[in-house]
């Protein structure tokens, strides 16, 4: 006999997938295991015991000339002999054992019907195909290797304490029934077999729910399961964006149900009409006279009875069978199953970030939704954002503590306390404890939340966000507004900027670099600069083409200007006119040809800076001569040719830039500026140094680095107060001894000249110390020991 489970592959499924079978395929799982057994025993029965038992039948002739009467008597006769009782001693056929058995196989051939021969092997084979039609989805290569990815998160988001953390108020359940409920969840999802099944849930959309954002969960998760969590998130996002590209699921477990509701109309339709060829009297004509000496032969069929009964209650089980098809066609097509909406979910619990989904990812979970829905209740904890950043959050506070982000602190260049973070995945909220903390730099980080906490660094001044995307608390705004003096932001789009900038009224510094709109005046972004009262200082380093109207708005406060643009042409200028209390002016990068003339109305004007500009003569300087208090100039890395001679003019300058231009002579009158105390005329084609310089008898630094002089006028040292002289990389041969004079120097660069030895009055430098001497090796050798020891002496 064959043992059903020998059938089994045919249908066998890892345990953990009961999970993606609602009720109306576990009930056609059993209605099959019935049919088979049914079609099993039949088959059984079919070795087991004879299947027709047949006698031979005598016919006698009538003559030619007998009439319709006398046949029909005659024929009455044999039907009665064959029919009625016989004595003990009966008819004799003259047939052995082994003719019988010939006749019963060609009987059984000739004779019986096919399906009363071959209904077990029929129920048989449907049956089978039925149960691997059922589970085909399963086995196809397509389809399984999404389902085993998704049963697998299943499990292991429903198990991991992520999940009861984030939910564990939702739910309302207490820690032994979580205890429970989880211990019944593994037996669920465990691959092993015979296992317990899930304990039966109350339906999501019966419990009262409601999350509680800011209170912090009993448990505790630590650093093995927070990554643990971590991971799940990602393997749910790679997965997500992975199954809904397709529908392959959908369409497989469709295409199935269509197939069993034609193979059951087939089955009905066929069988109904041949059950009654099961007959128990089977009337057989074998033309075997010569072997046998009969021909007709009166056959029972010894199964027909218990086949007929079997094919009755088989037609029955494939009418419900095909019936609970019919309602899983409804349920797919009348439904909308390639989309999932979490709608309920995030009404429940609150979080309502949670997406929908749709296409394979759809369906998995509406078929989930029909075993439990609780699967997808938990399972939509790992679709969440903010679900994923509390997470991040939570490692990070683990990672990042306050003692560790506190050894971190350092100085910066404003001589205030600062912590810099740098490419994190969030803002940890220790950094809120360091109530110490004056400067917070924050560089390339994503979600960056400051949180009400804030209120706690009552000493924070200063903000630094390099692109960073920020959310503010309501309160953390309302506490920047008032204490925040410095903002630095830098970005990659205007809307990056936070809107939460502009209402910043105690805003005295603000720095911003990104690409603008290249025009400026209708860019909104700048528009609302207006409001911030106490703005002092503004930096913009874009791409302007003009200067906005919103800067000129804020004009009665600004003191410091600086725009440093990317190589973009600055022009219409005229709006500077209106800036009069600028003391400080920056044109970088501006491609600007001529010296703005609008700068020469900035009366209060003390530095500007042009630097990296495409300026070749700067005769406009004369109308400098109005800014009486222009102290600083700075027309370095420009393409300047000559100093004019009204350069003389500016007789308030202390500071002088001209490095890197290409400039060959200078000016006597250029010295007639005799409040200069730095002049930088390095990186230029310089020859000759006129002797008018010793007039500078303020000048403490002069670099003429890089050019082309051969000779030093012995009136440079008379510039008693230099300390810092720069005279590397010229042709000169001659250090002249009068640079004894020079006694508070404390460096001079001569490398990279023609010097064959340096004049011992070198000793008379007192503050001229070796670290501060830059001169070849071989060159300083050529110092008496003495001075050299004076040198090397600290």
């Amino acid at each position: 006999m064959i043992p059903v489970m020998e059938f089994r592959q045919f249908s066998e499924q890892q345990p953990a997938f009961r999970v993606l079978k609602p009720w109306w395929d576990v009930f056609t799982d059993y209605l099959s295991v019935v049919m088979l057994m049914i079609g099993v025993f039949g088959c059984t029965l079919q070795v087991m015991q004879d299947k027709i038992i047949c006698l031979p039948q005598r016919v006698l002739l009538p003559p030619v000339n007998t009439s319709e009467v006398e046949v029909k008597s005659l024929l009455h006769l044999q039907s009665n002999m064959s029919a009625a009782p016989r004595e003990m001693t009966g008819l004799k056929t003259d047939l052995d054992l082994q003719q019988y058995s010939f006749i019963n196989q060609m009987c059984y051939e000739k004779a019986l019907h096919w399906y009363a021969k071959y209904f077990p092997y029929l129920v048989l084979i449907h049956t089978l195909i039925f149960m691997v039609c059922s589970n085909f989805w399963f086995k196809f290569p397509g389809s399984s290797s999404k389902i085993e990815h998704f049963i697998s998160m299943l499990g292991k988001c429903f198990d991991s304490p992520w999940t009861t953390r984030a939910l564990s108020e939702v739910s309302g359940e207490n820690p032994e029934e979580k205890d429970k409920k989880s211990m019944t969840l593994r037996s669920n999802i465990a691959v092993s077999p015979g296992e317990g099944s899930l304990e039966k849930t109350q339906s999501l959309r019966s419990i009262p729910e409601k999350i509680v954002v800011d209170k912090p969960s009993a448990s505790v998760l630590d650093k093995k399961e927070g990554e643990q969590a971590k991971a799940l998130f990602e393997k749910v996002k790679k997965f997500r964006l992975h199954v809904e590209e397709g529908d392959i699921l959908y369409l497989m477990y469709v295409r199935q149900t269509v197939f069993k509701v034609f193979k059951f109309l087939l089955i009905i339709a066929y069988n109904s009409s041949l059950v009654n060829k099961v007959r128990n009297r089977v009337h057989c004509v074998v033309e075997i006279q010569d072997m046998t000496g009969y021909t007709n032969f009166e056959c029972n069929h010894t199964m027909a009875h218990l086949f007929s009964k079997l094919s009755y209650c088989y037609l029955c089980l494939v009418a419900v069978y095909g019936l609970t098809s019919l309602y899983t066609s409804y349920w797919l097509f009348y439904r909308s199953l390639k989309e999932y909406s979490f709608e309920y979910v995030r009404q429940e619990t609150g979080i309502n970030d949670i997406p929908d989904v749709k296409n394979d990812f759809a369906f998995m979970l509406h078929m989930i939704d029909q075993y439990d829905p609780l699967y997808s209740k938990r399972f939509a904890v790992f679709l969440s954002e903010v679900s994923e950043n509390k997470l991040k959050q939570l490692n990070l506070n683990h990672e990042w503590t306050a003692e560790k982000l506190r050894q971190r602190l350092q100085t910066n260049g404003n001589n205030r306390l600062e912590l810099q973070l740098f490419m994190l995945p969030g803002l940890p909220d220790t950094v809120f404890e360091l109530t110490e903390l004056q400067s917070l730099k924050l560089e390339i980080i994503n979600n960056v939340t400051i949180l009400a906490s804030i209120s706690q660094l009552e000493n924070l001044q200063e903000l630094s966000l390099y692109q960073c995307s920020l959310k503010l608390h309501t309160t953390a705004t309302s506490f920047l507004k008032e204490n925040l003096k410095v903002l630095r932001v830098k970005f990659d789009d205007n809307r990056e900027l936070p809107n939460w900038m502009y209402g910043l009224r105690n805003l005295e510094e603000l720095y911003l670099t990104g690409s603008l709109s290249p025009d400026a005046s209708k860019n909104i972004v700048l528009e609302s600069l207006r409001d911030m009262k106490c703005l002092k200082t503004l930096s913009l380093k874009s791409n302007l083409t003009k200067i906005p109207q919103s800067i000129v708005d804020v004009s009665s406060h600004l003191l410091r200007l600086y725009f440093h643009n990317d190589g973009t042409k600055l022009v219409m200028l005229n709006n500077l006119k209106k800036m009069t209390n600028l003391i400080e002016l920056e044109l970088v990068r501006c491609d600007l040809e001529r010296i703005p003339h609008a700068i020469f109305s900035l009366t209060n004007l003390q530095e500007l800076d042009l630097k990296e500009n495409n300026l070749r003569s700067i005769e406009e300087i004369i109308s400098f001569q109005h800014l009486r208090k222009l102290t600083c100039l700075k027309l370095w890395y420009n393409s300047i040719t000559y100093i004019p001679e009204h350069i003389k003019k500016l007789g308030s300058l202390e500071r002088l830039y001209f490095c890197h231009n290409k400039i060959e002579v200078l000016p006597s009158h250029l010295f007639l500026c005799n409040k200069l105390r730095y002049l930088d005329l390095s990186n230029n084609d310089i020859r000759f140094i006129p002797p008018e310089i010793g007039v500078l008898q303020s000048l403490q630094y002069f670099s003429v680095v890089c050019n082309k002089i051969e000779n030093l006028p012995d009136e440079l040292f008379f510039c008693k107060k230099l300390k810092i002289l720069k005279l590397g990389k010229n042709s000169m041969s001659i250090l002249s001894p009068k640079v004894s004079y020079l006694a508070l120097l404390t460096y001079l660069d001569l490398k990279c000249n023609h010097f064959e030895v340096l004049p011992q009055e070198l000793g008379c430098c007192h503050a001229l110390k070796r670290s501060g001497l830059i001169v070849e090796e071989t060159l300083f050798e050529t110092l008496p020991s003495d001075v050299r020891d004076q040198m090397k002496a600290e």
